[in-house]
Formats: C-alpha cells, structure tokens, sequence
C-alpha cells in the first residue's frame, strides 16, 4: 500500500502571543480571519507585520491565528540569511535559544529576543490516519516528493499525530522550490 500524503509549502509567517499583539496593534487587538488553513482552527490574518533583522528586514508577513502563548516566526533559511538572523531548524514551539529579531506594528514594536525559527519539515495526521498507515506521534520517516525533473526523498520527517490535525505534510519555500512542489502534489511516506 502506498502511504501517499498531501504536500503544503509554508511561507514565512509568524505566530503572535497576547503581550505581542496588544504591543503590535493596541491592546485587547482582535486578529481579523481572513482565510482558514488546512489544520483546522488555523486561519491567516489580515493583519501584518515587518520583521527586522540585522541586515536587512520583510516589510508585510502574515500572522496566522489563533493567538499562541509564545510568539514564534517562521522562515526558510534563506529568508533567514536574507535579513541576517541565526534560525536553528527546529518543531514549532521548540524556541529556546532560538533567534531574535523586532517585530513592528501599526501600533508599536516588540523586541523578539528568542522565537525565530525554520521550521522542521512534518506531517500532521489524526490518530486514525496513523494507525492506516503504521506510524506513530514522534516518528521520523522519509518522504519521496517531487516533479519528474526534481524529484527527491525529504529525509527527517517529523510525523506529529493529534485527533484536531488533517492529513497533511508543510516543506518551507526553500523545501518546496528544490522538488518542484506544486498546489496539489503529493508525496509517498517511506521508512
């Protein structure tokens, strides 16, 4: 049986605490859905924010809801390189010593001081779909993704298993251009 599994690439973005985002649009600020993702419970916002580094910074990245109790962004390493921040690849919410940037909103700025990370590529599943195709929550597995003319085998895959997940594997900008990922292609899980 072939373990096929959908593959979303995951641009840059950021995960917003309260203390963040009252600091960023105002306090008691509301995010403004604007379009649900495929995890249920996760939208994208309308709302925005630069991102500085050292060298350089993103004017506009998205903020995905809902708010989270630790502030966390998301980039590939070479949007990481771009504006001069160390990001360790690491599974959200593993920010400790991780990397630093400013955050600037409408209403101010928040000095991130730890919460810059790239994200380790994973697979969310429910515990159903684990159990059809013989894996289990923390496993790493292989995946085989790609075009024809760029095909290649995702090594370290972290399979993260929860009953509120959809089937689905997130690769980061870099991950996706160097397999030729597009809207709709599918990956198979090897071990």
């Amino acid at each position: 049986m072939k373990k096929n599994v959908l593959l979303e690439t995951s641009a840059r973005h950021l995960h917003v605490s309260r203390e963040a985002l009252d600091a960023l649009f105002g306090e008691g600020y509301e995010l403004t859905p604007k379009k649900d993702l495929s995890q249920p419970g996760q939208f994208s916002c309308e709302e925005r924010v630069q991102v500085i580094g050292p060298k350089s910074s993103f004017p506009a990245v998205s903020i995905l809801g809902p708010i989270r109790s630790a502030t966390q962004v998301e980039l590939s390493a070479t949007d990481a390189r771009s504006i001069g921040v160390t990001a360790p690849v690491r599974e959200s919410g593993d920010i400790e010593d991780s990397g630093a940037c400013k955050l600037v909103g409408p209403k101010g700025s928040y000095d991130l001081d730890v919460g810059v990370i790239i994200a380790k590529r994973h697979i969310h599943m429910t515990p159903v779909d684990a159990q059809r195709l013989g894996l289990k929550d923390k496993q790493i597995v292989k995946v085989k993704a790609g075009s024809e003319q760029r095909a290649l085998i995702f090594d370290e895959v972290v399979v993260r298993v929860h009953e509120n997940f959809s089937l689905a594997m997130h690769i980061d900008t870099d991950e996706s251009n160097a397999a030729g990922i597009l809207p709709g292609t599918y990956g198979e899980i090897i071990e």
